[in-house]
């Protein structure tokens, strides 16, 4: 079981955010502890892309919801992008679709062509 979780500030209030690998049980709490150290402050923008993440289970959901609820009492807005179809329906089963900014990875080639 492996994960890797870069964090970039790119701007003082927008952090950018790499994770790839196996998000569960035992990855998560790394995973939980490196978005612990991004510093929350009124009106960030954070995200996520997690394009090279191969699975997720429930573990990793909870660390997500919590960070975004972190990031939404900070009056800032997180954004997951590059979800695999499998990860999508994840977040589609739970509903977290219809609360957090989620983006497909055929949403983004969808968009990307009409620019």
């Amino acid at each position: 079981m492996n994960i890797s979780v870069e964090l970039q500030t790119i701007a003082e209030l927008h952090i950018k955010g790499l994770i790839g690998g196996e998000i569960d049980a035992f990855t998560a709490p790394i995973l939980r502890e490196k978005l612990a150290e991004v510093t929350l402050q009124d009106y960030i923008h954070v995200e996520l892309n997690l394009q090279d993440v191969s699975y997720m289970d429930s573990t990793g959901l909870g660390v997500f919801v919590g960070f975004y609820k972190s990031v939404i009492a900070a009056n800032g807005h997180m954004e997951l992008t590059g979800l695999s179809s499998r990860l999508k329906r994840l977040f589609d089963i739970t509903g977290l679709v219809e609360i957090m900014d989620i983006q497909a990875r055929d949403e983004e080639v969808k968009i990307d062509e009409t620019v």
